[in-house]
């Protein structure tokens, strides 16, 4: 196995998912899911292997919603797959290109388009689309199955393109969908937090539970056996020179926190600077990557996401991620709280308690049993503190 740090990685070269995946199905027979993961921790990789691999029964449809910015072209992107899907099957998609053509729609060349006026049916293309693929598996017993990665961006860019109120019937719709057809379910994943688009909307006094009910699984790094046989398949790939394989992959997985995308990358950095795969080499690897201007590990994301996710507290964020970086152990909501009082203006415990939460549900932190706080992941608090020169 080559190394492939960011690239598409060959769903038959996957490691150390089967059981998490299975556990996903297992899920999918009773509701939908909310697939919730750090980024570059491999759950895109995930679901495409579900939509290659399916369980008997089902019948996946895999979307990247990220390049939709409104909800008519969320509903012209499904309306597409499921047209083209049919057409495969030598059927087509007889209630929603009905309504398409009556509203106005054109089909040039396999480009659809929805006339300028007809935005407003996009709710008719998505639900009437949804149906025909529903309907034309009836007597199979095939189920239908939404994989749909950067569902969250998507959400985001209509409330920022449309509004909060079309973002919302998004939502609603979806959720309508799924408590009518029990022969559908959705899996939704992304690398922005569904949580921050669903507090924007409260905001504006959106006071529907539109995914309560979807499951939300967790995707975590690989447990240590795989992340050890990963490395070791990688050095083999590789053909790099290796004093002891099992050795070194053990301290391969371990300074990449046995994330899939940062072990490939650390057996990439050693082939490419022509290095033998050693401890000492691999450890050299890791601190010259966390410090690398180019950040090819792309860490930089964790800083600039905050002003992002946490408009109006970004520096309590920043501050509450300094103390748990530069101290060892872990603190507590109060110690947490005097230490910010301390450092800035901040003096709001439940404000606190709410951002802790987020910084939770976003991978930053993690509770011990007695509720107390630290770093969820040891290599991000570790070039934390290096790029914050703690």
């Amino acid at each position: 196995m080559k190394a492939n740090p960011g690239g598409q990685i060959d769903i038959k070269a996957v490691v150390g998912r089967d059981r998490l995946i299975e556990n996903l199905w297992e899920t999918i027979e009773q509701q939908s899911l909310i697939i919730t993961a750090e980024r570059r921790i491999g759950k895109t990789t995930v679901i495409k292997k579900m939509r290659d691999e399916p369980a008997a029964g089902w019948m996946p449809v895999f979307q990247d919603l990220e390049h939709c910015h409104s909800a008519a072209e969320f509903a012209m992107a499904v309306y597409k797959e499921i047209h083209h899907f049919l057409g495969r099957k030598d059927r087509f998609t007889r209630r929603a290109k009905e309504w398409f053509l009556a509203i106005g729609g054109t089909e040039i060349g396999g480009l659809f388009k929805l006339p300028e006026k007809a935005g407003a049916h996009w709710k008719d293309v998505l639900t009437r689309s949804i149906e025909d693929l529903i309907h034309e598996d009836d007597d199979s017993g095939t189920k239908l199955l939404f994989l749909w990665d950067e569902m969250p961006f998507m959400l985001a860019n209509i409330r920022d393109n449309e509004g909060e109120p079309t973002a919302m019937q998004v939502l609603d719709l979806l959720r309508a969908l799924r408590q009518t057809h029990t022969a559908l379910r959705m899996v939704i994943t992304g690398s922005i937090g569904l949580h921050h688009v669903l507090a924007s909307l409260k905001e504006k006094n959106y006071g529907n539970a539109p995914v309560n009910d979807m499951a939300a699984i967790d995707v975590p790094p690989l447990n240590e056996p795989d992340a050890v046989h990963l490395a070791k398949l990688l050095i083999e790939g590789e053909n790099l020179t290796s004093p002891d394989k099992e050795t070194v992959a053990e301290v391969i997985a371990r300074e990449a926190d046995h994330f899939p995308f940062y072990i490939h990358h650390i057996v990439k950095a050693l082939k490419i600077r022509g290095l033998d795969a050693t401890a000492e080499n691999v450890v050299g690897v890791v601190a010259s990557q966390l410090v690398d201007p180019n950040d090819p590990w792309e860490l930089l994301h964790y800083r600039e996401r905050i002003p992002i996710y946490y408009r109006g507290d970004q520096n309590a964020v920043c501050l509450i991620l300094d103390e748990l970086a530069g101290r060892p152990g872990t603190a507590s909501v109060n110690k947490l709280l005097k230490m910010l009082k301390g450092a800035s203006t901040f003096d709001d415990r439940e404000r606190l308690l709410h951002l802790l939460a987020m910084m939770e549900r976003d991978h930053y932190l993690k509770r011990d049993d007695g509720g107390r706080y630290h770093f969820r992941f040891p290599l991000i608090r570790r070039w934390w503190r290096v790029s914050r020169g703690l």
